[in-house]
């Protein structure tokens, strides 16, 4: 930590208290809603809630990263979506919350989460030199396995039958907490440049442009978007499949948190060790491999709903997709220029997180209509479909296997 500096120690205990308190709202909501419903529509509102504000502020968002200071607005997002929380956990004592306030406090906390990412990503850069970046990030994606996974669910799961309204009042001391903590961060973190500025749909128009330019940002980005959109059915009904008495596979609340323990064990391993995988299978090989094994473990919870094939499962599903999480970041970081960081960002994370809400909403669609087992395995489908199109994209754009690392050449002919 000594050699990452001062300000990043700041950052990284930032990062860890609010994504415990990410942890403890994405699993105690959905948790929450199904003991105020079954209808796998009305829960599946939940996860669309939740990546909603993605699609709607994305490009606004990565735009007011590269125009105001980056630190600032971290610290706003986290203290306004604890005062947020902090009002809705005295409507839960009041015995007042009802599913549609639900949806609406993670709708609210989701328009801050999309302002204090991205801003997040960028200003990562800005805070430790070059050459530790992959090093970086992946202490920062731990902190946010360990915090949303190993510790939140499980934390969220208990919360739901003994306390429900701390759903809400622990994220908003720990948003509070992570907003305090970046003020310790040294320094400025304003892109240097004249006061008077383009218009911000000029700003937008030019990230857009540069992201659909660059062939293997654009082919990551579209792929990304595919997988995401289906996982986000999947994982909107996935808790009808394992959670409660009419569940296959009969896990309570509790239980549903240790499965995402399981999965943050292995997160945690694979953030650590993305880099030597890259070294050893290649960039492009580590990232394809990974998606197209996580695809096909979805069907083991299908085939085998049982606690005994779904924890080791969620481990694998945690190092794998942790893995390619961490060689995407550095990746975008990598090749694409300072100035145009926190907007190109908003671009790709607009394409790769925009179509979740509808993919929540369709997976809530399709359970209701054709079951639950038609959601999830079509879901599936969907993902194996996306990694064939990429696989396919990337063998095209460069010659040999795709175990072999793109070179600074490749990357320059594909812009």
């Amino acid at each position: 930590m000594e050699r990452l500096g001062r300000s990043f120690a700041f950052l990284w205990s930032s990062t860890g208290a609010s994504n415990l308190a990410d942890g403890v709202l994405k699993i105690g909501a959905p948790l929450l809603a199904v003991t105020m419903t079954r209808s796998p529509t009305l829960v599946s509102l939940v996860g669309a809630a939740t990546t909603l504000p993605w699609l709607l502020l994305a490009l606004h968002a990565g735009a007011v990263a590269d125009r105001a200071d980056r630190r600032w607005i971290m610290v706003v997002a986290n203290l306004v979506r604890a005062a947020l929380l902090a009002a809705v956990t005295v409507l839960a004592v009041l015995g007042a919350l009802n599913l549609w306030l639900l949806l609406a406090a993670v709708l609210l906390a989701g328009v801050c989460e999309v302002f204090a990412d991205l801003s997040a990503q960028s200003v990562l850069p800005m805070t430790v030199p070059e050459g530790e970046l992959t090093r970086a990030n992946g202490r920062v994606s731990t902190a946010q396995l360990i915090g949303n996974d190993f510790v939140g669910a499980p934390v969220a799961g208990l919360l739901v039958v003994a306390l429900p309204a701390a759903v809400f009042g622990s994220p908003a001391l720990l948003y509070g907490a992570a907003g305090l903590l970046l003020l310790g961060m040294r320094g400025t973190y304003r892109l240097p440049g004249p006061s008077a500025r383009r218009p911000m749909r000029a700003d937008i128009a030019e990230a857009l442009r540069y992201l659909w330019g660059h062939r293997i940002l654009r082919s990551l980005a579209v792929t990304a978007g595919l997988l995401n959109l289906a996982n986000a059915g999947y994982f909107a009904v996935f808790v009808l499949w394992a959670v409660g008495d009419g569940s296959r596979i009969g896990l309570e609340p509790g239980e549903y948190g240790l499965m995402t323990t399981a999965f943050a064990v292995g997160a945690v391993f694979g953030s650590l060790l993305a880099g030597r995988a890259a070294a050893l299978f290649g960039e492009l090989g580590t990232l394809v491999g990974n998606w197209l094994l996580v695809s096909l473990l979805l069907l083991v919870p299908v085939l085998a709903p049982s606690p005994w094939t779904l924890y080791p499962v969620a481990v694998l599903w945690g190092l794998l997709g942790a893995a390619g999480n961490v060689l995407l970041i550095s990746t975008r970081q990598r090749l694409i220029p300072a100035e145009l960081l926190g907007r190109v960002n908003s671009a790709y994370r607009l394409i790769g997180m925009g179509g979740m809400p509808l993919g929540a909403a369709l997976g809530g669609v399709v359970a209701e209509l054709a079951g639950l087992t038609a959601a999830l395995v079509g879901a599936t489908g969907v993902c194996l479909v996306a990694v064939g199109l990429v696989w396919r994209a990337l063998s095209d754009q460069f010659s040999g296997p795709l175990t072999s690392e793109p070179t600074l050449s490749d990357i320059s002919r594909s812009r």
